[in-house]
């Protein structure tokens, strides 16, 4: 044993924290190379823990068995008996179901960053009921006469709040079963007449999530590893794209030093890309607001001669949950910023509820929440975050040029103070006329 006094007469035992901190460093702490379900990082939980947190159903391994919903299990199972009967023979299927998952469970266990401490045993059960339920859930929201066979005892779709509910709790980080295992259950209980694929049932399931007219994915939507990960695809996939050319990288910078970087030419403005002005601020720059098409993806800004394209976005309950939780998926894993791009775009172009109440008017925002609601949570969308490379880069140089010509905002001036109602502009031809009748009956008068 080899013992040391230190300077304040305190003996330590070298071989012993020795000992310990080896039995410390053999520990193994390193993330699964495949790890893609992540417990939200509290630097951005802190912001709003409710957006993180399930509102009625604990789907996954990570927080199984929490006593606060343990009253939903019942139904979870419920969902899985109504699944498997519908099975030509039920019994069968079950353990048919439980033999595919358990061929899967080492690589299952890989998807989460975190340890799973259950047994191959009890994370085989959670995840071919939570797996099952979530199947059933989007069947019955996709096929009515699923629906309606269980419509009598069936808690979800008799309550209108708590399908609202399940899309805030399926969309976050921590709450999912990993796409493989929803796969492979859903092969295995697709039954004659379903044509969705499980990809359609997922997205018909969340079709009202940003847009109340969002398009199935295309083809492109590949490698899923959950639902975040599938509806950030999805954007993108029905994105142009058009903000991947070009995007000035950068690393490692927070919002406060972002916000400080102005360029005073060129040269300077492709060294730092720059924020885009609030909506008041661009109105009087001269800059006008288009509605996007519906039919457009929310990612898919465009800004050409003054004019500022934006698909509509619709805001709700849900819609926070839903930023935060793909930011938080992009902050975590190997991925580009496009999700947390848009949040930097709006969050600057939208500053006080002035500036929601103006998007909302020309039908750019379609707000359910008041305009105070609305307007605090993009204030602090982003907040904490880092990127990579910011997509609307080009779009902001492109804007801030336009805001710096003189005449554009001369005549947006001339046009709120002088012609921004029919009184108005009659007031100021009456003025005009009376001012050159004046001047002829002056003229006249000289003569």
């Amino acid at each position: 044993m080899t013992m040391n006094r230190g300077c304040r007469g305190v003996t330590i035992d070298i071989e012993a924290m020795a000992s310990s901190i080896e039995s410390k460093m053999s520990d193994n702490y390193s993330m699964p190379s495949k790890g893609c379900i992540f417990k939200t990082p509290s630097v951005l939980s802190r912001h709003n823990k409710q957006a993180y947190i399930p509102d009625a159903f604990f789907i996954e391994p990570l927080h199984h068995g929490s006593q606060n919903l343990k009253v939903m299990d019942k139904t979870k199972t419920k969902y899985l008996q109504d699944l498997i009967d519908r099975s030509p023979i039920p019994s069968m299927k079950l353990r048919e179901l439980i033999t595919s998952i358990q061929a899967v469970e080492k690589e299952a266990r890989q998807c989460y960053a975190d340890q799973i401490a259950y047994t191959p045993y009890e994370f085989v059960e959670i995840l071919v009921i939570d797996g099952c339920f979530i199947i059933e859930l989007f069947n019955r929201g996709a096929y009515r006469d699923i629906r309606d066979r269980y419509k009598l005892d069936d808690p979800v779709f008799t309550m209108p709040c708590m399908l609202r509910f399940l899309q805030h709790d399926l969309i976050l980080l921590e709450n999912q079963v990993p796409w493989m295992v929803l796969e492979l259950l859903f092969n295995k209980t697709n039954y004659p007449g379903q044509q969705m694929t499980l990809i359609e049932l997922a997205t018909s399931f969340f079709a009202d999530m940003f847009s109340s007219n969002l398009h199935f994915p295309n083809n492109s939507v590949q490698d899923v590893k959950h639902i975040p990960d599938l509806f950030r695809k999805w954007l993108i996939s029905t994105s142009r794209g058009d903000h991947e050319e070009g995007g000035f990288e950068w690393k490692l910078m927070p919002k406060w030093l972002v916000s400080t970087i102005v360029g005073k030419d060129d040269e300077k403005d492709r060294l730092h890309w720059k924020l885009v002005p609030s909506a008041t601020r661009l109105l009087d720059a001269g800059i006008k607001f288009k509605r996007g098409s519906p039919d457009k993806c929310i990612l898919d800004i465009k800004f050409d001669n003054g004019i500022l394209e934006i698909p509509p976005l619709l805001i709700h309950q849900t819609t926070e949950t839903a930023f935060r939780n793909l930011i938080s998926f992009e902050q975590c894993y190997r991925c580009e910023a496009r999700i947390t791009s848009y949040a930097i775009f709006l969050d600057n172009l939208i500053n006080t509820s002035d500036d929601m109440e103006k998007l909302s008017e020309r039908k750019i925002v379609d707000n359910l929440l008041n305009p105070e609601e609305a307007t605090k949570f993009f204030n602090k969308l982003y907040h904490d975050t880092y990127v990579v490379k910011f997509y609307y880069e080009n779009l902001g140089l492109e804007v801030n040029r336009f805001c710096q010509r003189k005449w554009p905002r001369w005549r947006a001036v001339l046009v709120r103070n002088y012609f921004g109602t029919p009184w108005v502009v009659l007031s100021t031809l009456g003025a005009v006329i009376i001012l050159i009748l004046t001047f002829i009956q002056t003229y006249y008068t000289i003569e």
